[in-house]
């Protein structure tokens, strides 16, 4: 088996498709809008996909303790770039060597990790 997508249900679809489109890149590979509020998008080999569901308030990611990675492979000018506008992103973290990694707000919230190893 393999992970298929990650959801995120959110209550800024178009902030939260610009975020992954922007920052992540990632592409749309499945745009359901207008019948149905849902995008999905992936990493050009298709081998990373979220699915972006607008959904109610109520219905929406709210919590914590979670995080997707991402792998970058210049984790110190991704930290600059989007320090750059304005994301905060917190410090970069160096567990052990050849590892370095920092993290990102989406605009639902979701934890996003940058990581290079």
């Amino acid at each position: 088996m393999f992970m298929q997508h990650v959801t995120i249900y959110t209550t800024r679809l178009e902030d939260s498709v610009a975020f992954y489109q922007d920052i992540v890149h990632l592409e749309i590979v499945s745009d359901r809008r207008p019948n149905a509020p849902m995008v999905f998008l992936a990493n050009q080999k298709g081998e990373t996909e979220i699915e972006l569901i607008e959904v109610p308030a109520e219905q929406a990611y709210t919590g914590s303790g979670l995080a997707i990675g991402f792998y970058t492979e210049n984790v110190e000018s991704e930290h600059e770039r989007l320090n750059g506008l304005g994301l905060e992103p917190t410090d970069i973290i160096s567990p052990a060597p050849g590892v370095s990694f920092f993290f990102v707000k989406d605009p639902s919230g979701v934890q996003i990790q940058l990581i290079q190893e």
